[in-house]
């Protein structure tokens, strides 16, 4: 991989930034304890250096420089820190009196700490020191070698650099790790991505564990589902015009032909026109409610949404249907139930209504019961509408919501094989589904919807939830 590809990674930027923190949160780390631990030292010398000043200078300032001097040796004699510690008394004229060592610096600042080379016990040593006068002008030297804090200082700092070091490897390790990982779980997306590209809409995003990218791979496949859906909804909707609306086209075109080649009469060039008119308008119908079920699908007319009672809209339906049912033979009836309330679009959903009951009254045939209840079930509510006519075959059902397709014995009925697929658009724009299956005796029908919360008791929207809905179900061709 070049270097201006993995400049435009964002795996490889992620690493890099995690690497980077960690190796800032590495050293502010060591530098906290390698002062602390070299600080404390440091601290704890300075500490003894000038609390064993002090207590000479207080005990023995006003006192002979024998005494002074007898001291000292006892400090230097009594093996405590015999190894370390660092005395010397000189006189007022400079010359040495008492002590350890035989070579100190000739000037040096009273009262304040410094480091100074000296000659220790005949060797060369680092020495941290205190100066102090005495009221006699002798001058006393108190401090402590640092050859030992020297190696603790080393001892801490290659522990450190070797911690380090460690941490660094561990680190690279790590950040390759970590954009091995995320550029697998990528790749795997995007290879996904790329066999759809190629027309394999089959293929899905391989979901391992319950991370982040679990979950957004989920959220995809749902996604390709649903694309998939729609893409053979449209496969289907082009072969279905192909098949099905090249018949009628073709029988208004032979009509057409046929009365200008036999030169007929103007009143039958009428005729064929007006015939050619009502083909025309058949197939615009057609093509209005397949817009109908594109809008549905496409999530369109959602912001409509309002709390509605299935109830009051399954009455409604059966007040609009009770003429057409009674001159087709068909008794009409509506159970009722306590309010059942759902959010929807109240003209949409009248549609579906509407769709199913019309197919009951065709279907159910003279002299049938056509029941229509609206109804809790489980977390859901639905609407159903059931008839006790002869029924569907088994072997048919799961094919009844595709667009056009019509039992063989329908297709001598009007109707072009729409009206299922327009309630179960609608259904599914509703968060819902529609359940379709033989009652014995008869057919039943399920919209099923989600339920509205318990406290909408009303519409939110201006409209009243009497208000007689807009129903653009066609009664004689769905």
């Amino acid at each position: 991989m070049g270097l201006l590809s993995l400049n435009r990674s964002i795996a490889t930027r992620l690493a890099l930034g995690n690497g980077a923190l960690l190796v800032a949160l590495i050293l502010v780390t060591s530098g906290v304890f390698y002062f602390g631990t070299v600080g404390v030292l440091d601290r704890s010398i300075d500490g003894k250096i000038i609390s064993i000043s002090n207590r000479l200078v207080g005990t023995y300032s006003s006192r002979p420089l024998a005494a002074l001097t007898r001291e000292i040796n006892s400090e230097l004699s009594d093996g405590i820190d015999s190894d370390i510690e660092i005395f010397l008394l000189t006189a007022p004229d400079g010359r040495a009196l008492a002590g350890n060592l035989s070579r100190w610096p000739a000037t040096a600042p009273l009262g304040r700490l410094l480091n100074a080379e000296v000659i220790r016990a005949g060797r060369p040593s680092s020495a941290r020191l205190i100066v102090r006068r005495l009221a006699s002008g002798a001058t006393l030297y108190v401090g402590r070698d640092l050859s030992e804090q020297r190696s603790i200082r080393d001892l801490v700092w290659r522990a450190l650099q070797a911690a380090a070091a460690i941490s660094l490897v561990l680190v690279v390790i790590g950040a390759w790790f970590f954009r091995h990982q995320i550029e697998r779980r990528i790749g795997g997306i995007r290879l996904t991505a790329h066999d759809i590209e190629r027309g394999h809409l089959d293929r899905r995003i391989p979901i391992s564990g319950d991370d982040e990218f679990a979950r957004l791979s989920i959220d995809i496949n749902r996604m390709l589902d649903r694309i998939e859906q729609l893409m053979d909804g449209v496969r289907h909707v082009s072969n279905a015009i192909a098949h099905d609306l090249r018949t009628p086209l073709g029988r208004i075109r032979a009509a057409l032909d046929e009365a200008l080649r036999r030169h007929c009469a103007p009143d039958e060039l009428a005729d064929a026109a007006r015939a050619a008119i009502e083909g025309i308008d058949d197939l615009i119908l057609v093509f209005n409610k397949l817009l109908q079920i594109a809008e549905a699908e496409s999530g369109m007319r959602t912001e409509s949404f309002e709390p509605l009672d299935l109830n009051r809209l399954a009455r409604d339906m059966v007040e609009l249907y009770d003429a057409a049912a009674e001159e087709s033979g068909v008794r009409l009836r509506v159970i009722e139930h306590a309010p059942v309330w759902t959010r929807g679009d109240r003209d949409l959903l009248a549609t579906a209504v509407a769709s199913l009951i019309d197919n009951a009254i065709k279907y159910g045939g003279a002299g049938a019961t056509v029941e229509i209840a609206a109804r809790p079930q489980g977390e859901s509510v639905g609407v159903s509408v059931r008839d006790d006519g002869p029924g569907v075959p088994e072997q048919e059902l799961h094919r009844l919501t595709e667009r056009f397709y019509r039992l063989d014995r329908a297709r001598q009925r009007p109707g072009n094989g729409l009206g299922l697929s327009i309630v179960s658009a609608i259904a599914t724009l509703h968060g819902g589904k529609l359940q379709l299956a033989n009652a014995r005796p008869g057919f039943r029908a399920v919209i099923l919807l989600p339920a509205a919360p318990g406290e909408a008791l009303a519409p939110r929207s201006g409209r009243s939830t009497g208000a007689q809905p807009t129903v653009t179900a066609d009664l004689t061709n769905l």
